[in-house]
């Protein structure tokens, strides 16, 4: 250990450049970029080919090629996965779990989307629509092999918004049959075009491969945001637990006035609905804990949601419920499928804001469950493929009346726990929802709404349980806590798409503050090693300054590097203040103190004459940031400092060279790792004896 945090002693300036091999076994010269590119070869050729006009380029062979046939069909197999893994099918040991996973998920889907339909405003059939056109779209274009696509509560909830602002019900809430027949023929087609448009926009973000804007949305932000959508669904169903006829709250603040709202009228609830949605939950709550405590027992999932359904319709058609007591059922399902109709295209300048939100969403969810699911399983997702899947999955399926879709959390776990294997799961889901729709819808007749409201507040379990994860989130990262909490209190209290733009700012402005913060310490060069590592004291070589600066240099950072560099070089009389931390120890516990420094490090004391600038940190520079190295080696040449820089990768070191970084240095002071450019440094200042190489990071 002490070999690790003690010093090097640099016997001679011979010695020092022996990093190649410090154990002596060889002494070679400092290795810089023009000697680098003089052994290895350089970027002559791809600098030859970038400066070849871009329709000379397009015409290369090269691109021939790739528009031929073979390129015609790795195309097809790209963009049309089952060509890919139906021909590698293991048809006797997946085709069994497929089809018993694919049925289960089927009939979960049946009363999950009557019961979304309802968040969504729109008639229960349109949910069942929702379960069948997307998933087999998805099956088609999807890669991830365990995904289970359809309604989402998220979604619902979001596009119920929507609807509700664009299509608002009578103030006095008494229509007629027809024109309660019009309003939500008018909510149908608000919904159909808000999926259109999200399909649109999904598409537009694969036409310009932005797969990679999933990563603006960052864990803590998709689960708070789904925990907070939670909350949203259980009070907005309150009023049909309790049999309450209010009208759906919108906008900013929309939780608190419905729980105003419920308070006031409570009173005049319903016991007959209040008690069908007591035993409701009764049974939907012990069986969804049973089916995750017994998940490896299990065969299959208990399907409690569709017993429930059953029994519900049963009891009320036996008890004219209906009738008697003016309990709301679903009444008739229409047989069939819609006619395909495009929807309103006047409308969707107005539905953008409503599209954009639901579209990040939608991919942002499905990309991460597909992630998961495929580390699990070892194969990749394309997450440009998937902005395809689900853009032509919302688009088409628009055309005949479904609302906005996505990969839902619950139907996802029980696919896996029953068994799913592929894609082709999601074929026999959808003969479940079809025979549904063709045969079965008359018995769902006397299905009591409250049920469906029931169902609702059970599909959300997954996402109350989410905030199990805060403490052990609080132990890893502070930041990312308080991107949690506070993307979760922005949607609670104002609404699922501000509490969406709030989490993704301000989890950007946590990125943005943490490279201004430039935590520093003492490296020294191990003992019969060629690795830095941190010193328990600062020793120091005279004249001798090298700096990592760990961190992107952009407009953001540059006035922070300026005053790090004059603080350690004595320019312009800059001192190092709480920003960087020079003088670093260890106390007993093992955790790092960093005292404060009022003035530069005792490293720079002394006259500094040589000065090596470690680069590997530095990740990317813009045009701001590399103006400000130019300045840095102008002010080092004026000052009779001579400045090495080291590890420079190729587009910081590109960026550099256009901002005239080789009108103030030469080549042989561009280094290819820090060893070589500490050892040019030593022989520069021609030390003997015994010596110190320090890094300051």
């Amino acid at each position: 250990m002490s070999g690790l945090l003690g010093a090097r002693s640099c016997l001679s300036p011979v010695e020092a450049s022996d990093l190649k091999s410090p154990l002596g076994a060889k002494i070679r010269e400092p290795l810089t970029e023009a000697r680098f590119q003089q052994l290895f070869g350089g970027p002559e050729q791809e600098t030859e080919l970038l400066a070849k006009p871009r329709w000379s380029r397009l015409c290369s062979p090269q691109r021939r090629r790739a528009c031929s046939g073979p390129g015609a069909w790795r195309l097809l197999l790209a963009r049309l996965p089952p060509l890919r893994w139906l021909p590698r099918y293991r048809w006797r040991a997946w085709l069994l779990g497929d089809a018993v996973a694919g049925v289960t998920v089927g009939i979960v889907h049946v009363p999950q989307g009557m019961a979304f339909a309802l968040l969504t405003s729109v008639p229960p059939v349109f949910g069942l629509y929702t379960s069948f056109f997307p998933v087999l779209i998805y099956t088609l274009l999807g890669t991830g092999r365990h995904l289970s696509t359809g309604t989402f509560a998220v979604l619902s909830l979001m596009t119920g918004s929507a609807v509700e602002r664009l299509v608002p019900a009578p103030l006095g809430g008494n229509m007629s049959g027809i024109e309660r027949e019009q309003l939500e023929a008018q909510r149908v087609g608000a919904a159909a075009a808000v999926a259109f448009g999200s399909g649109v926009l999904m598409l537009g973000m694969f036409a310009l491969q932005l797969g990679v804007l999933a990563t603006f949305l960052s864990e803590p932000v998709v689960k708070a945001l789904t925990s907070g959508a939670a909350l949203h669904v259980l009070v907005s169903q309150l009023p049909s637990l309790l049999g309450l006829p209010l009208p759906r709250q919108i906008g900013c603040f929309a939780l608190f006035k419905t729980l105003a709202a419920v308070l006031t009228a409570l009173p005049r609830s319903s016991p007959a609905e209040l008690t069908i949605s007591a035993l409701s939950l009764a049974l939907l709550v012990p069986v969804k804990e049973l089916n995750v405590r017994f998940r490896d027992r299990l065969p299959t999932p208990i399907p409690g949601e569709i017993v429930m359904v059953l029994l519900a319709s049963v009891l009320c058609f036996t008890s004219s419920l209906d009738t008697r007591y003016d309990v709301q059922i679903v009444g008739l399902l229409p047989g069939g499928f819609p006619q395909p109709l495009l929807p309103n295209l006047a409308e969707l300048p107005r539905i953008l804001a409503d599209s954009l939100p639901i579209a990040l969403v939608t991919f942002a969810v499905s990309a991460s469950l597909a992630s998961i699911y495929a580390d699990k399983y070892s194969y990749t997702i394309d997450s440009n493929q998937e902005l395809l899947a689900h853009g032509v999955s919302n688009l088409i399926s628009s055309l005949f009346s479904c609302f906005p879709n996505s990969a839902t959390l619950a139907t996802t776990s029980l696919l896996v726990d029953a068994g799913g294997n592929t894609q082709l799961a999601g074929f026999f889901s959808c003969i479940v929802v079809l025979s549904v729709l063709l045969w079965l819808g008359p018995f769902f007749y006397y299905l009591p709404k409250a049920v469906l409201a029931c169902i609702n507040i059970s599909s959300m379990r997954q996402m109350f349980f989410q905030m199990q994860d805060l403490p052990q989130l609080w132990r890893i990262s502070r930041v990312d806590f308080a991107v949690w909490m506070v993307t979760w209190v922005a949607v609670v209290t104002l609404s699922v798409d501000l509490g969406l733009a709030v989490g993704v700012v301000f989890s950007m402005m946590t990125v943005v503050c943490r490279t201004q913060r430039v935590q520093c310490l003492a490296l020294g060069l191990a003992e019969g090693t060629e690795l830095y590592r941190p010193l328990r004291k600062n020793h120091k070589v005279p004249g001798l300054c090298i700096l990592s600066y760990p961190t992107p240099l952009y407009f953001g950072t540059r006035g922070q590097f300026r005053r790090i560099l004059e603080g350690h070089l004595g320019l312009g009389g800059g001192k190092v203040k709480d920003l960087v931390k020079g003088d670093c120890g260890f106390n007993g516990s093992g955790r790092q103190e960093t005292p404060k420094t009022d003035g530069p490090p005792d490293s720079v004391a002394e006259p500094v004459r040589v000065v090596v600038l470690d680069c590997s940190g530095v990740t990317f520079a813009d045009a701001a940031g590399a103006r400000e190295v130019v300045q840095l080696a102008s002010r080092c040449q004026d000052a009779g400092i001579h400045l090495l820089l080291a590890q420079c990768n190729a587009s910081v070191l590109e960026t550099l060279t256009q901002a005239g970084l080789l009108d103030r240095l030469t080549p042989e002071q561009l280094f290819v790792s820090i060893q070589d450019a500490a050892a040019h440094a030593l022989e520069r200042l021609e030390l003997t004896g015994p010596k110190t190489c320090i890094v300051w990071v």
